[in-house]
């Protein structure tokens, strides 16, 4: 039933347009006039009784083509009642119906001089007061609502970034922020309508009064002062009937205005916006006291004031049902003891806190410069890493002091700073001229350690002539932000993160996830070794070689450690050539054979098995790397670091930070097809044999270059 209903809702404005059409050029009988006046009065109490209900326009997004439909109603009644006030007028006020009846003869007193002047105020109320300030609203509000269009976006965008809103209400504001610029700009288009009408009205009353002259006389031999008292009567009964309609949607549209996008049909915005309870009662009430005037028909204003009252009744009767079934469970007195969750704890992995002084860099009126930044960065990052980084928070702490920041990953400080939001910071990056001029407050560029200056934004300019690099604050931070979390990518992938990875891949190769996952591996499984990936450095950002590779290592074994090696070694082309192309000679570096057996054999980990490299010796190798990168120069290859697959685990953790540029790789994840160069034997005595045949050059022939003689650093004695 409710489907048949809809597919007559659906129709029923078809069918209006229709009827207005043949109000136009067809004749009907004054009794039909009647009714369609009634409604016409019914629907201009409705229309403005939904306006003043709205609180704010979006609430009546259909009301432009309301007041048009509403306009085309009243002109083509106008059109009906003029055929019938020419065609019988001289039979009596009766022959065009008894609403023009009553509205030409009890509220002028049947005088057609007193309703010509009660025409024309009301028509200089609805033109000169109310037609044209609802105009000039909307036009206004026109223009402010698109000039402010840019900002409310960025505003949306900056929640978005800070985390305070997902993306499908960030979606649903974006509609609202257009559907609000199309309403107004059409209700700069629609107040035209009202306008025109009020001037149609006016042509339409001197046609009736010139013409019912004329044919009073000549056609039905009547004086001119019975033809005035009844033609001029009619008409401007006529002219008051659509003048009231007129002025009560003016009305409406200047209510509107003060204070438009839905996935319905017009029909189905006008029908839902329409089906209010408090939309109906006022206009039972307002057609049941007109009804009670002596001089007005009751048998047509008591039954359409039935109807009404019976519409709210139903309609209030039905949002009561719908009430009580929305309604949620009670809920439990709040007991004063009990400690809540969302009090207690962060459930955002990144926060950037600022001290008081910088909260306008996130501010949406000064155009939240910071906040476009991180967006960027974790952009940046999500394309680095291979998966979507979970949303920042940026908020403000009372403990910093003004201008310092600190960044929160999983609550634990990985980085801040203190940064000057008035002044530009001029990095020097060793390009700056020796014995410039430039002068600032001295400082340390927090994301690389190079030295800088805070200085005047007005010497921007001359910084950048001196060779120095300028940033201004929200840059400082964004770029710090990038650096610390680049570090450390294997920290911001969670369960959620590879879920939508495999998520992902499932729609376009189902067969290999399924392949590992959910069986043999779970989601925490997969998740735990591409944690892994990241912190040896490798990419996720192609899961499908990873997957691939997954598959084929999960036939052999099921443990961590092991699908980690097997994986590397598959993925070894990847891993080197991050570094390194397939036709370009691999820088490599070896260990002396004692040394690789003295950190092989000694210490392990009681708890992985691992080797354990005494400290001095990590710090030894870490230094002597670090130097061989150094002397090499800027723009050559790194170097890669070639030992036996059970120190890679260990040399790799120990070289993490000391010498991040160097490669760790197992033998076996060395491709065999990439030619390479031995640069240097760390532990080795000087011109100390050859390397092993397995790390010679692998195109055939020994490497161009044998490894030069280096000093050997304190503590790595074979």
């Amino acid at each position: 039933m409710f489907k048949r209903l809809a597919n007559i809702g659906a129709l029923a404005l078809p069918a209006g347009i229709l009827t207005l059409i043949a109000l136009m050029v067809i004749p009907i009988p004054a009794m039909m006039l009647d009714v369609f006046f009634v409604f016409n009065i019914a629907l201009s109490v409705a229309v403005l009784m939904a306006a003043m209900n709205a609180e704010k326009p979006l609430d009546f997004s259909s009301f432009p083509s309301v007041l048009l439909f509403a306009t085309l109603l009243r002109l083509s009644l106008n059109v009906a009642s003029t055929r019938v006030v020419l065609v019988h007028g001289h039979n009596g006020g009766a022959a065009a119906g008894h609403v023009i009846e009553s509205f030409g003869a009890f509220l002028i007193g049947g005088n057609f001089a007193v309703g010509l002047f009660v025409f024309m105020i009301l028509m200089i109320i609805n033109m000169v007061v109310v037609t044209k300030g609802a105009g000039r609203v909307s036009e206004v509000s026109a223009r402010f609502t698109l000039d402010a269009l840019p900002g409310k976006q960025m505003a949306i965008d900056a929640d978005l970034a800070a985390g305070l809103i997902n993306a499908s209400e960030a979606k649903q504001r974006r509609r609202e922020v257009s559907t609000e610029a199309d309403f107004y700009g059409s209700m700069d288009g629609a107040s035209k309508f009202v306008k025109g009408d009020a001037i149609a009205a006016v042509l339409i009353l001197g046609v009736n009064i010139i013409a019912g002259f004329c044919l009073g006389m000549l056609s039905h031999g009547l004086t001119a002062a019975d033809a005035a008292q009844k033609y001029v009567t009619l008409a401007v009964g006529d002219a008051l009937v659509a003048q009231v309609p007129s002025l009560l949607l003016s009305i409406a549209a200047a209510v509107i205005v003060t204070r438009v996008a839905d996935s319905r049909d017009l029909a189905g915005q006008i029908g839902g916006q329409f089906a209010a309870p408090s939309t109906w009662l006022p206009v039972a009430v307002i057609l049941a006291a007109i009804g009670m005037i002596p001089a007005m028909p009751q048998t047509v204003f008591l039954p359409a004031a039935a109807m009404a009252g019976w519409l709210w009744w139903n309609l209030k009767k039905r949002a009561e049902r719908q009430k009580v079934a929305d309604a949620p469970a009670p809920d439990a007195p709040p007991d004063p003891s009990r400690i809540m969750l969302d009090e207690v704890s962060d459930h955002t992995l990144v926060t950037i806190e600022l001290g008081y002084g910088l909260v306008h860099l996130v501010d949406v009126n000064r155009g939240s410069p910071l906040v476009a930044r991180i967006t960027g960065v974790r952009k940046q990052l999500s394309q680095a890493c291979g998966f979507i980084v979970p949303h920042f928070r940026v908020r403000d702490s009372l403990e910093l002091p003004p201008n310092e920041y600190r960044i929160m990953l999983g609550g634990v400080k990985i980085g801040g700073s203190t940064v000057r939001p008035d002044r530009i910071l001029a990095i020097n990056a060793g390009e700056a001229r020796p014995g410039n001029l430039l002068r600032g407050e001295p400082t340390t560029d927090p994301s690389f350690g190079c030295p800088a200056l805070w200085i005047d934004p007005a010497s921007r300019d001359a910084a950048i002539a001196e060779g120095y690099l300028t940033v201004d604050a929200g840059t400082v931070i964004a770029t710090h932000l990038n650096q610390v979390l680049g570090e450390r990518p294997q920290a911001m992938l969670g369960p959620d993160e590879v879920r939508a990875i495999l998520e992902g891949v499932r729609q376009r190769s189902a067969g290999l996830v399924d392949t590992v996952h959910p069986n043999p591996l779970s989601l925490g499984a997969i998740t735990r070794i591409l944690r892994a990936l990241l912190e040896d450095g490798v990419s996720i950002a192609h899961p499908l070689p990873i997957l691939a590779a997954l598959g084929q290592a999960v036939q052999q074994t099921t443990d961590h450690d092991r699908l980690v090696d097997i994986l590397r070694a598959e993925l070894g082309p990847m891993i080197v050539g991050r570094v390194c192309s397939a036709y370009d000679r691999l820088p490599v570096i070896t260990l002396e054979a004692g040394l690789e057996a003295m950190i092989v054999q000694g210490m392990q980990d009681p708890v992985s098995g691992l080797p354990v490299i005494e400290p001095d010796l990590a710090r030894g190798l870490g230094e002597r790397i670090a130097a061989i990168i150094t002397e090499r120069g800027p723009g050559a290859i790194p170097p890669a670091l070639i030992v036996q697959p059970r120190a890679r685990r260990t040399l790799s953790a120990a070289l993490r930070f000391r010498a991040p540029a160097c490669v760790v790789l197992s033998i076996s994840e060395l491709p065999q097809s990439q030619p390479i160069e031995v640069i240097a034997v760390i532990g080795g005595e000087a011109n100390a044999a050859p390397p092993p045949p397995a790390l010679t050059d692998q195109t055939g022939g020994a490497s161009a270059n044998p490894a030069p003689r280096m000093p050997q650093p304190e503590g790595l004695a074979a």
